[in-house]
């Protein structure tokens, strides 16, 4: 339940109009249900963002406000409260300055506790407001290291290897820390000698824990057994999925079993409820770009595309678009491959071949139920593309993705499956091409210019020379400021905290018509949509290296490929 009283809540809220009466009552019902505090509800429910949440707080108790997802309280730190006392009293300290303890808290009228703190420590106590969630993210800090832990476990195993409980406290650890460490992926590969355990954060690979061969078999089971796959079956690839509830979080965890030269191949995906709760603006869609996004998903039919590779975050943007689309007037129905996150009020189906639930056969049943709005996981077959452009056309709003490298190739795609050419220029309104790119960490994060190497780079690439410089205001090479990470312990030492994307959006246009009907190549449809105003991927992702979004380096990887 909450710290701070439901009327303080209704003045800092409802009666400046940051939220509605009714959606405030329904927060308030959901809190009552759920035990989770009404600020919590606010933002999971989209009705506020957590740092606007946290800053209407922090400035309606006349205190600061610190965004604790952001900033990491060093580890002595933390200890100065017990951890029992700081997840009861829902404070943490998290910096240390002449002769003050700045502690953040959801609970600022908590008096008591702060002056029985501050006689403790014979130090003044300056108070900031944390939201709930960045207040968890700084409790999640007094846990173990994951190596620490697991190796104890894995000792214990040694010697007791009937102790089938440590490996359900083994594998619970696994999930839990990379819940906690925000890893999007688990791999557990097995080796010639031992078991790897590495987690994706950020898009990369780090190696978090290793253990004997001896232990994956029943590591392996167990996994399966949460996963409902058939537990004899170590010779085929099975897919699986569960939910696993950490304190009040719930997330699901999608499993896939290979078999491989050494072994089983496990990797687990985490999705989580944060992860689809992203604002437009969040995901790196500014400016005229987003203007474009937003004009196409205010029409009423008409089809929004998002292309890129695997992994570019596609899946992400169409949650995004889901988001601001899901109101009570419209009816919004999805056909995924997987359903990723469930969303109250859209119905979704799951792609079930095995009982003749396709993408094509699935979307024709929507079609048939009067949606408003219709989202397709993919576009990969005739069938699926052949229907979506007419539903795009006949009064439904669709939303989709492809495989395509940039936004032009979307058009030749649709022609190499059948689709005619002036279907497609009459169906399509945006084309959102992406690439995912890390982002710099804010803590250790300085500006720098260019080295000699790196301009004798960029001079040899006439492409990227020209580029860098059209975007920095056509200044030299060497005068331009970049930036970089230097690495902390906030990000890890890797100088990268999150991942942000880069975009080209393609707004169809009368001019672009002629050519798509006429099946025009990529490159053709490419430079008149550049004439027309069309920013460029490379465009974009040099804008956000200037800006110190991200680094020089990482927009040239994804660029290129």
């Amino acid at each position: 339940m909450s710290s701070i009283p439901i009327e303080k809540l209704r003045d800092l809220f409802v009666r400046p109009g940051h939220v509605g009466q009714a959606d405030f009552a329904d927060a308030v019902k959901e809190s009552e249900r759920s035990k989770v505090s009404v600020e919590r509800v606010l933002v999971e429910r989209g009705l506020v963002t957590d740092e606007n949440l946290g800053r209407t707080i922090a400035d309606g108790f006349d205190i600061h406000f610190v965004d604790l997802t952001k900033v990491k309280p060093a580890d002595e730190l933390l200890e100065m409260i017990p951890e029992v006392a700081a997840r009861a009293q829902q404070a943490v300290i998290f910096e240390r300055s002449n002769g003050v303890f700045k502690v953040a808290t959801t609970n600022p009228d908590n008096y008591e506790f702060f002056r029985l703190l501050e006689r403790n420590t014979g130090l003044k106590v300056e108070l900031y407001y944390a939201s709930p969630l960045g207040l968890e993210e700084a409790l999640n800090g007094y846990r173990g290291d994951l190596g620490g832990q697991a190796r104890d476990l894995i000792d214990d195993l040694k010697n007791n290897p009937e102790n089938e409980q440590n490996i359900v406290k083994l594998v619970n650890l696994f999930l839990e820390y990379a819940h906690d460490n925000r890893a999007s992926d688990i791999h557990i590969e097995p080796l010639e000698s031992r078991v790897s355990v590495r987690y994706r954060i950020d898009g990369v690979l780090h190696e978090v824990a290793a253990y004997p061969k001896g232990l994956h078999e029943k590591i392996v089971f167990r996994i399966k057994i949460m996963s409902r796959l058939r537990t004899d079956e170590h010779e085929a690839a099975q897919d699986g999925r569960f939910d696993y509830h950490k304190d009040r979080d719930r997330f699901d965890v999608r499993v896939s079993t290979v078999p491989v030269t050494t072994g089983e191949n496990v990797v687990l995906r985490l999705l989580t409820e944060r992860a689809r709760r992203l604002p437009l603006e969040e995901i790196g869609l500014v400016g005229a770009d987003l203007d474009k996004v937003k004009r196409a998903a205010d029409k009423p039919f008409g089809m929004l595309l998002v292309v890129g590779p695997t992994g570019s975050g596609k899946t992400t943007t169409l949650y995004a678009l889901l988001q601001i689309l899901n109101t009570p007037e419209v009816n919004i129905m999805t056909i995924e491959d997987p359903v990723e996150y469930q969303i109250e009020h859209v119905q979704q189906i799951q792609v079930n071949p095995k009982k003749g639930m396709t993408s094509a056969t699935g979307l024709r049943s929507i079609v048939r139920q009067d949606p408003d709005i219709i989202m397709v996981g993919e576009i990969r077959d005739n069938d699926t593309a052949d229907i979506a452009v007419n539903a795009a056309m006949t009064g439904h709003l669709l939303l989709s993705t492809m495989h395509a490298n940039d936004a032009a190739t979307a058009f030749p795609r649709f022609t190499e499956m059948g689709v005619e050419s002036f279907l497609v220029a009459s169906s399509v309104n945006v084309v959102v091409a992406q690439r995912l790119v890390r982002k710099i960490c804010e803590k250790c994060r300085y500006s720098r210019h260019l080295d000699d190497q790196e301009i004798s780079l960029l001079k040899s690439e006439p492409l990227l020379g020209s580029m860098v410089e059209k975007v920095g205001g056509k200044k030299n090479l060497s005068k331009l400021n970049f930036y970089q990470g230097k690495g902390c312990k906030v990000c890890g030492q890797t100088g990268y905290a999150g991942r942000t994307g880069i975009f080209e959006v393609m707004e169809m246009a009368e001019d672009l018509r002629p050519l798509i009907v006429a099946r025009a190549s990529s490159h053709e449809i490419e430079q008149k949509a550049k004439a027309l105003g069309m920013r460029s991927m490379l465009h974009d992702g040099m804008a956000k290296a200037l800006q110190g979004i991200t680094t020089l380096e990482e927009v040239i990887k994804a660029t290129k490929t």
